[in-house]
């Protein structure tokens, strides 16, 4: 698969490779028992986290089980991305989801939670998505607008969204009035990207029974600042862990997600609606050139907000979690994080990997198969994918004489290759670079023969571009490129059931299903 870590290969496929950087393996049932046993939550903590929820979705049956005592979470999270963000936000939810199925089976009751990523600041990482048409052309939503001052995205209110371009985009699939109203009703303005967002993957995710926890809500705030405390009095020791670990990981071949140096603060001041950065010096910090001692912001706890590599420490404290599901970003911020779990929260939940998927619909999927395609031969781009779609069209009398003269090509040029070799060895070297070109020039004639029965076939052309816009738009893959909404439209909102009975915890790689 493009763009794979070997960290993350490794923690998928020989994961006794990296354990060391986790505390417990996912591929082991008697991790998520050890994991629960050392969830030690105060009854006091358990019973503000109900309020704060209770808060937050209303009551619910799940909010019931969580109550509890000796209840734990199954979580996973996400930035809050216009229109539900990319495909795998989807993924995630499903894999926490059926994850917390599992153990509740086993005898360890598991709710699933979704942490909404509200406190980031980088605007134009989320404030667009892609969705495609009827004929699979990628088209890009956009609120627009820039975010100079640094607002946590999630507090950021929506002026005017672009529905009616998702509505065009949609229009001509059976499902797609559906799937628009759907946004519609959660992108009001009025509302912020934190709280559409909430409202939108509510309803896309009914069937699986999650609970949504907003980090920037007052409730949260309260519920985290003591660790947060804690963090900021312990900054140099954590600092120096970390910078150690990250030294470990390179030492092993992988590579550290998130970079730090000694003035890293894995902390950012709330204040007057912007996320400020903090710079630190030894136990002093400092902002848009005001400081603060440790005790000073310490303080201040309930405004701070951490960073990539404190918020999933921060999170476990918060709540009960037994595992995390990420993708492979945050399995790597983990592997570093692990340092500040030992050091905080002296616990830590099992990491999972999500569920990973390419989605198929029926034309796309007898494409395939007429071609002979899979999903590697899309990686190389659409050119390529087209190159070798043409060679499938072109006639078999001619691909035969074309295979008859590279082959007596081959053999004429062996024949002449050994006579050179006798008789002058300096000769030889010469031919060989003359036989390159000779084959580089059937090979030409032989892809110039493919691109013109594809252009004779006009079904050809636009089933490879329909396939291309499906399965790697842009050269991404799909589920980290598309919203889950053009599915909507086309497969009908029940899909998200679907697709939960679909997909396994129990497989380690990336599927392609046909729906």
């Amino acid at each position: 698969m493009p763009h794979t870590s070997k960290l993350f290969a490794d923690f998928l496929y020989h994961f006794d490779r990296v354990a060391g950087f986790y505390a417990h393996s996912p591929y082991d049932a008697e991790s998520y028992r050890t994991a629960a046993a050392q969830v030690d939550y105060p009854s006091e903590r358990r019973s503000a986290l109900v309020k704060a929820l209770a808060e937050q979705n209303g009551s619910s049956p799940a909010l019931d089980r969580l109550a509890q005592p000796g209840a734990v979470a199954v979580v996973t999270g996400q930035q809050v991305g216009l229109f539900s963000g990319p495909c795998y936000t989807i993924y995630k939810a499903i894999t926490a989801a059926k994850l917390a199925d599992r153990l509740t089976e086993m005898g360890i009751p598991a709710v699933p939670v979704f942490w909404l990523a509200t406190e980031d600041h980088d605007y134009e990482e989320i404030n667009h998505c892609w969705v495609f048409d009827a004929e699979h052309k990628p088209v890009r939503l956009e609120i627009p607008g820039s975010n100079p001052e640094r607002r946590p995205v999630g507090e950021i209110p929506i002026d005017r969204s672009p529905v009616d371009a998702l509505r065009e985009a949609l229009r001509d699939f059976p499902f797609g009035d559906e799937t628009a109203e759907l946004v519609a009703d959660a992108y009001t303005p009025g509302r912020t990207l934190g709280s559409a967002f909430f409202h939108l993957l509510r309803q896309v995710l009914a069937s699986q029974d999650l609970l949504f926890l907003d980090p920037m809500h007052p409730a949260s705030r309260r519920l985290a600042a003591p660790l947060l405390r804690e963090a900021v009095e312990a900054a140099p020791d954590l600092t120096a862990r970390i910078l150690e670990r990250n030294r470990e990981l390179t030492t092993n071949g992988y590579h550290a997600q998130v970079h730090v140096d000694e003035h890293t603060s894995l902390v950012f001041l709330l204040e007057g609606g912007r996320r400020l950065t903090l710079h630190r010096q030894n136990s002093e910090y400092s902002t848009n050139g005001r400081k603060f001692s440790a005790r000073d912001l310490a303080a201040q706890a309930e405004h701070l907000s951490p960073n990539a590599l404190l918020r999933p420490v921060v999170q476990d404290y918060i709540l009960p979690t037994v595992a995390y599901v990420g993708g492979p970003a945050e399995l790597a911020y983990l592997a570093q994080s692990q340092v500040i779990y030992d050091a905080l929260l002296r616990r830590m939940p099992v990491a999972l990997h999500r569920q990973s998927a390419t989605l198929l619909d029926a034309r796309a999927g007898k494409l395939m198969d007429r071609y002979g395609l899979s999903l590697t031969d899309f990686f190389a781009g659409e050119e390529a994918l087209k190159e070798r779609i043409a060679r499938k069209l072109v006639p078999s009398e001619l691909g035969g004489a074309i295979e008859a003269a590279q082959a007596k090509s081959k053999q004429a040029l062996e024949e002449l290759s050994a006579a050179f070799k006798a008789f002058d060895p300096t000769l030889e070297a010469a031919l060989q670079t003359s036989r390159r070109k000779i084959e580089w020039q059937l090979s030409k004639i032989e892809r110039k023969a493919a691109r013109e029965a594809l252009r004779r076939n006009e079904r050809a052309a636009a089933g490879a571009a329909y396939l291309n816009g499906l399965i790697y738009p842009q050269k991404h893959l799909q589920e980290r490129f598309y919203s889950i909404l053009p599915f909507l439209a086309r497969h009908g909102l029940e899909l998200t059931a679907r697709l939960a009975d679909l997909l396994t915890l129990d497989c380690r790689d990336h599927r392609v299903v046909a729906l």
